[in-house]
């Protein structure tokens, strides 16, 4: 910001500051259960409970985003391809095979209809996949092992994902796990297992 300010282009540069995971479990990197770094949220860097993928993003455009303002659109990274070019007058250069949606409106105070759904999915940490949509979070861990059960929870009345309410919702979780089954790409780089590679079992 200071070499912007240096340079006269602070009031004309759009900038966005986040994190791609939650705080580190590495203790000799923070002491991130007395900072409480991610406070209610369950997990940490690695996990894609929500202390392991849900961080802040700030953006700061003088005269365009109202500074100070809030807003809790649901978005990923995949996001901002798409929400800069617009904010620049390009959409026409926005590919048309990505899954990122423009954050415009959000930005610049208009209401913005939520997105339908966020998916995520590691192999590494046991392998995990996971899918919000609304209130809704399902995700799988431990799929290395051949672990498929679907955890659920409400982020609205349950942001710690603590009580896994899959058993008293069927309906919820089946839409989920198609829609996981929509969104993942096989992959030979980086296997999904047990459903890209099945799970080798010891004789």
């Amino acid at each position: 910001m200071d070499l912007l300010g240096e340079l006269g282009l602070a009031d004309d540069t759009i900038v966005a500051f986040s994190s791609d995971n939650g705080t580190s479990h590495l203790k000799q990197e923070v002491d991130y259960e007395f900072f409480a770094s991610v406070g209610e949220l369950r997990g940490l860097k690695g996990s894609l409970y929500e202390g392991g993928i849900r961080v802040p993003a700030i953006v700061r455009w003088p005269q365009h985003v109202a500074a100070g303002s809030v807003s809790d659109q649901v978005s990923g990274f995949e996001d901002w391809m798409s929400t800069l070019l617009e904010l620049i007058g390009a959409t026409n250069r926005v590919p048309h095979d990505i899954d990122g949606i423009s954050l415009a409106l959000t930005l610049l105070g208009t209401h913005q209809q939520p997105r339908l759904f966020l998916y995520r999915e590691f192999p590494s940490y046991g392998g995990q996949q996971a899918i919000r949509a609304g209130d809704w979070k399902a995700i799988r861990e431990n799929m290395t092992r051949g672990n498929l059960e679907i955890e659920l929870y409400n982020l609205l009345s349950d942001a710690g994902e603590q009580r896994n309410v899959a058993k008293q919702h069927p309906e919820v979780v089946e839409r989920l796990v198609q829609l996981m089954k929509q969104e993942h790409t096989p992959s030979q780089l980086f296997p999904l297992i047990p459903i890209d590679v099945p799970v080798k079992r010891g004789k």
